[in-house]
């Protein structure tokens, strides 16, 4: 029951509020995660690593991330948001110091340098792994049923922002600073965002004091009861679950794609298209640009979608969509013989998988339900381990083959990806269980 402050008729939008500092906390999250993919560049000839081991490095994080969505997820769904995104926010502050402070300083050879490299990253990826699961619960939380594609999407935007951000400033600090300091400047911020999460944020609407009783009732309509929803044995009942599986194959194939970007691009640009430095932090920010406002659009286009025909194929079509859209802006991008046009064509191969992001975590959403952090949990588990493919692999294949063989796998992945889509039923979601009360998402979306 929502205290006597949050009778009042008054409409409010907290929900909102609440999302705006998920967006920020994203943004963070993808300046603390990404800062390392230019900084290698400097990192690489002064600690005696080949672009090969820093492979080895990119995909630690991937694997800590990877691995511990699951677990992740339930963290959040145990201690709630407030107190979960605050205490893994803490650690991300402090792995980022470390990551600047120990190799080459407090392990001096090469082998020392590369080992704690390993380790860091791999438990930066560890604490990170909680970030969506518990995103996306508290979106499912706060956010009426049907409307959660949207938000979901706006989160990516900024991921996509950090991840814009990131270059050009990690790019300018390094030159200017040193790589070293580019680990110290960015860490303080993520104590900034937390505290403010902190101050503000409750773990569901009738527990926050600012909620008026019409944006509660807003976002409690059609769900189903909480007392009827069971407890036991969530896992098990997600890792059987078809549709999550098709789903999680899916954003598997279009991570490939994504971690090309998120750890090689800069380096591609700098080493292959001849950008300088500075030049290459700039232009490699615009995939991210682009990418942030198609998050936007994809979750927009995706909740229309859901109202108008419902979430199996509202979910389907802005994915299978996005995932095609890859597949060849791609290869048209490894084509190009200008450069410029090569980071146009790219831009818009990045921005096409952001398309995609809404559509993939509001299936996971319905499917999963009240259980969303967990649900997601899964879903981002597979997915990230399209990382773990492609962060190492991608330089074993540009050793042998080239840049162009290399990027051409994306588009390979991408297509199977769509075609997975065509099987996902978002429209069935878990909860809909004899022992449970029937819950209609198509109801839903014709109110």
């Amino acid at each position: 029951m929502a205290d006597e402050s949050t009778v009042s008729r008054k409409p409010t939008a907290v929900r909102w509020c609440i999302l705006a500092l998920l967006f920020v906390i994203s943004f963070v999250a993808y300046l603390l995660r990404m800062n390392i993919s230019v900084a290698a560049k400097f990192m690489m000839p002064e600690l005696g690593i080949s672009e090969m081991q820093m492979g080895w490095v990119f995909a630690a994080f991937v694997w800590g991330y990877a691995l511990f969505q699951i677990p992740g997820g339930f963290f959040g769904e145990v201690l709630g948001p407030r107190r979960a995104l605050s205490i893994v926010a803490l650690i991300w502050a402090a792995l980022t110091v470390l990551t600047g402070l120990i190799p080459g300083q407090v392990f001096t050879r090469a082998g020392g340098a590369l080992a704690s490299l390993l380790v860091l990253r791999f438990l930066m990826g560890v604490v990170q792994a909680p970030l969506y699961p518990i995103t996306a619960g508290t979106i499912q939380q706060w956010f009426p049923v049907g409307g959660w594609a949207l938000p979901n999407g706006l989160s990516s935007m900024g991921l996509g922002l950090g991840a814009a951000f990131t270059p050009p400033l990690v790019a300018w600090v390094m030159v200017t600073l040193g790589w070293r300091e580019t680990f110290y400047v960015t860490a303080p911020v993520a104590l900034i965002i937390i505290a403010v999460w902190w101050w503000y944020v409750a773990d569901s609407p009738e527990q926050h004091s600012k909620v008026s009783q019409s944006e509660l009732e807003l976002i409690t309509a059609d769900r189903p009861a909480e007392e009827a929803v069971p407890e036991t044995g969530v896992l098990k009942r997600l890792v059987k679950s078809r549709d999550l599986w098709l789903l999680t194959l899916s954003y598997l194939c279009m991570n490939y794609v994504f971690y090309i970007f998120f750890t090689w691009f800069y380096i591609y640009l700098v080493d292959v298209r001849g950008f300088g430095l500075l030049e290459g932090g700039f232009f490699a920010s615009l995939p991210f640009i682009a990418g942030s406002l198609a998050a936007a659009a994809g979750g927009w286009t995706c909740d229309h979608l859901c109202r108008r025909i419902g979430p199996r194929w509202g979910c389907r079509l802005p994915g299978i969509a996005g995932m095609v859209l890859v597949a060849v802006f791609l290869v048209l991008g490894a084509l190009a013989t200008n450069a410029v046009a090569a980071v146009v064509l790219l831009s818009i191969c990045f921005a096409s998988t952001q398309f995609t992001e809404g559509a993939y975590w509001a299936g996971a959403t319905y499917i999963g339900g009240r259980h969303t952090s967990a649900a997601t949990g899964v879903l981002n588990t597979g997915g990230n381990l399209g990382g773990v493919i492609s962060a190492p692999l991608i330089p074993v294949l540009v050793d042998h083959f080239g840049w162009l063989i290399a990027l051409s796998t994306g588009s390979v992945f991408a297509l199977v990806g769509a075609v997975l889509w065509f099987w996902v039923r978002s429209d069935e979601p878990l909860l809909s269980q004899p022992e449970s009360p029937a819950f209609n998402p198509q109801r839903a979306h014709s109110r």
